[in-house]
This record gives C-alpha cells, sequence and structure tokens, in this order.
C-alpha cells in the first residue's frame, strides 16, 4: 500500500504524525502508572511498565528525529504528552489501586453511622475525644479505594455535617474480613456445608 511508505507526502503529515500521538499517549500512560505503583511498592510491576515505556518512548522520539522538518510531529509529539496524562490518571482512577485510610469526626452521636458501616462490612473504630467545640466522635475505617465512594455516600447519608479525611495508605498489614452475607455464594456454600 502506497500510503505507507515513508516517502510518501500523506505518511509523513498525517499518518507519522498519528503514530507519534498514539505512542505518547500510550507510553506517557504507562508511565503515569508506573509512578502510582512505584509509590505503592509495587517494585516489580513498576520495572515491567518501566521497560515498555522506555521502548516505546525511544521508537516516538527515533520517529521525531528522522523527521526534523516535520513540524506535524512535533505538534503530536507534545499533544501525545498531554493526553497520555489524562488517559493514564483516568486509568488509574479506574483501577482503583490500594487501602486509604477514613477519618471522620461528628460533633453528635454516631452510634447509627458506625452501625451502618459494619453492616455494610467496613471495619471501625469509634473513639469519644475532645474537639474545640466539645466532645466528638472519632471514627476510622480502612477500605479499599474502589468503595471510597460508597463510604462517603453512607457518611453523608448519616451525618451529613460530619468532617472526614482520606489518605492513600502504602502499607496495611491486615485487612477487615467483611461478614459473610447471606447473597453471596461462598455463604450458600457455607450454610449448605453445614446443614
Amino acid at each position: 500500500m502506497t500510503l505507507l511508505l515513508p516517502e510518501n507526502p500523506i505518511f509523513i503529515v498525517i499518518i507519522l504524525p498519528l503514530l507519534v500521538f498514539c505512542a505518547r499517549i500510550l507510553d506517557v500512560s504507562i508511565g503515569t502508572l508506573r509512578i502510582i505503583f512505584v509509590s505503592k511498592g509495587l517494585k516489580y510491576l513498576a520495572a515491567l511498565l518501566g521497560f515498555f515505556e522506555s521502548l516505546i518512548w525511544l521508537l516516538a522520539v527515533a520517529q521525531v528525529m528522522q523527521n526534523l522538518n516535520s513540524w506535524q510531529t512535533y505538534i503530536a509529539f507534545a499533544f501525545g504528552f498531554a493526553a497520555g496524562n489524562y488517559v493514564g490518571v483516568v486509568l488509574e482512577e479506574k483501577i482503583a489501586l490500594g487501602n486509604m485510610l477514613i477519618r471522620v469526626i461528628t460533633r453528635g452521636e454516631a452510634d447509627e453511622l458506625v452501625k451502618v458501616l459494619w453492616a455494610a462490612g467496613y471495619g471501625v473504630t469509634s473513639v469519644d475525644a475532645q474537639g474545640e467545640t466539645g466532645p466528638v466522635k472519632l471514627i476510622f475505617s480502612i477500605a479499599k479505594r474502589k468503595n471510597i465512594r460508597k463510604i462517603i455516600s453512607i457518611i453523608k447519608h448519616y451525618n451529613p455535617n460530619a468532617f472526614y479525611t482520606i489518605e492513600d495508605m502504602r502499607y496495611v498489614n491486615e485487612t477487615y474480613s467483611a461478614p459473610i452475607s447471606k447473597g453471596t455464594l461462598f455463604a450458600r456454600l457455607t450454610l449448605s456445608m453445614r446443614k
């Protein structure tokens, strides 16, 4: 096919910049994930991603250097970098790796909130404390990052005026095992074995 020949003007003006753009999206997205994996301590996965990131980057830069008089390739390189940052962050949000510490401070009683979080399968520690304006309740929970939105909606529903902070946890030595609900396959198997 004549369109894919490097001497073809259509290749230089359209196809090559498009390839460079896609390569940059891919390598920057991989780089964003690699940095996040490094921060989470996933060194082997980060190393593997680093290999592919640098290989794709070298291929993209080589094409730019071989076509120094093609301004379209420069623009594609820069746009690919920008788009790759966006795509990398979106991918990381979808993957939602890791554990988060949720710290909730309430002025009123929080017994119902604590019970609902326990019933939903989240480990919760509740402590009486003293704030600037009087007694408060401190609630701590560690949860998978993918569950944060659900926990926040529970907090807002049962205690809309609560103050809360969320922190990323690099390492947790134990995770809270959620209670077995009757609707799960494991629960059904366990119940049938007991009979």
